[in-house]
């Protein structure tokens, strides 16, 4: 079945534009979402999802109450919640396989989808904005498309994405919302940003630097996440990056250069390193198994070393 905009089928839509001007209410939605505060998030219950990553649970988990992701510039974040067993998923797409990575987000809710089958799945978009090379634009309507086409009632009730995720500073387009996070137990939805990152965000932005598909990080049921196994291999040619200007690493590896959150560089250069410290990717995933992270007393994420 198609995507739903108040209980009616989404028709053809040939831009953003059109969009919101078919359906009003979805812009005024959407710059009330852009406008709301930011939330700060405490580490100790936060499960957060990288770029090509997606992760999924339900009210029950006793280990997270916040699934959340930020540093999306022509990204966007999805957030797909069935609204009667509160079983959702968060996803942060980029564009490179958005028509075989929809169907994974749909099935990763549906399958936690129990106990209370009553209910309806419910899509809210964010991130984008008014880029030159129209990359956002392109990823909005592809994910509008890609769901458009799933079997499921899907119904769409956040959209804030490109021109309304759009903001004007000092001549420059930007995003106004960066991250979100989602509240497991609740279903609310709301901007943030992230300081924490973990468990093992430098392997898991070199999974994604070399060309890693979207993954699936977290398994519910324990409370583990669950990282690779990822292959790569020797490639010293990087390493030509780390004697490069900031300018230069925006201008190169970033769909945004303008756009992009004062710690890109940093972040890009410490997965550059990471990745020049562990030229085979072998040696991180013994046997051929992920890395798996538990939740510590503490509330940290912790090796599970078997």
């Amino acid at each position: 079945m198609p995507l739903f905009i108040q209980n009616r089928a989404l028709g053809p839509i040939n831009s953003t534009a059109e969009l919101f001007d078919k359906y009003p209410h979805l812009q005024e939605n959407g710059k009330a979402f852009r406008s709301k505060p930011l939330v700060d998030v405490d580490p100790k219950c936060l499960l957060y999802v990288q770029q090509r990553e997606f992760a999924a649970t339900t009210p029950a988990d006793k280990f997270v109450s916040v699934i959340g992701s930020d540093d999306a510039t022509t990204c966007h974040l999805v957030v797909l919640r069935h609204t009667g067993s509160g079983a959702v998923c968060l996803a942060h797409c980029d564009g490179s396989s958005t028509w075989t990575e929809v169907p994974l987000l749909v099935k990763a809710v549906t399958s936690l989808i129990t106990d209370n089958k009553e209910g309806r799945l419910e899509l809210h978009l964010v991130g984008g904005f008014n880029d030159d090379s129209k990359t956002s634009h392109k990823l909005s309507l592809n994910l509008l498309a890609a769901f458009h086409l799933q079997k499921e009632d899907i119904h769409l009730e956040t959209c804030c994405i490109t021109e309304i995720n759009d903001i004007v500073v000092g001549g420059i387009h930007r995003p106004v919302v960066y991250g979100i996070g989602v509240n497991v137990k609740t279903g609310e939805i709301f901007p943030s940003l992230f300081t924490h990152k973990g468990p093992a965000e430098q392997l898991q932005s070199a999974r994604t630097f070399t060309g890693g598909q979207m993954a699936d990080i977290y398994d519910s049921a324990p409370g583990l996440i669950k990282i690779g196994p990822c292959k790569w291999s020797p490639n010293r040619d990087v390493a030509f990056w780390l004697s490069q200007d900031d300018e230069t690493i925006l201008k190169y590896l970033s769909t945004s250069p303008m756009a992009e959150p004062p710690h890109f560089v940093q972040r890009m250069k410490s997965t550059i390193k990471f990745f020049l410290e562990h030229p085979v990717s072998d040696s991180l995933f013994p046997g051929g198994q992920p890395q798996l992270y538990r939740r510590s007393e503490t509330g940290s994420w912790e090796r599970v070393v078997k």
